[in-house]
């Protein structure tokens, strides 16, 4: 493999995630559960209902924003 085709491998995979169906399917799970969330009126993200994703790091104006 060449060095450009890993780096298109890289930007497929950073565009649209894992290889690992079993990642995918546990994503789409979170968005069915979601969307029932939802429909009750819930606030919660797509990663609360991921429980082996990594949430991202918060930025300090996300905090502030929190806070306030």
């Amino acid at each position: 493999m060449s060095y450009a085709e890993m780096l298109s491998w890289a930007a497929y995979r950073e565009k649209y995630g894992s290889f690992n169906p079993m990642h995918r399917q546990e994503q789409m799970s979170a968005i069915i559960a979601l969307q029932v969330h939802r429909l009750g009126y819930g606030k919660a993200d797509l990663i609360d209902f991921m429980p082996h994703a990594e949430r991202p790091a918060l930025t300090l104006e996300q905090a502030m924003e929190d806070w306030a």
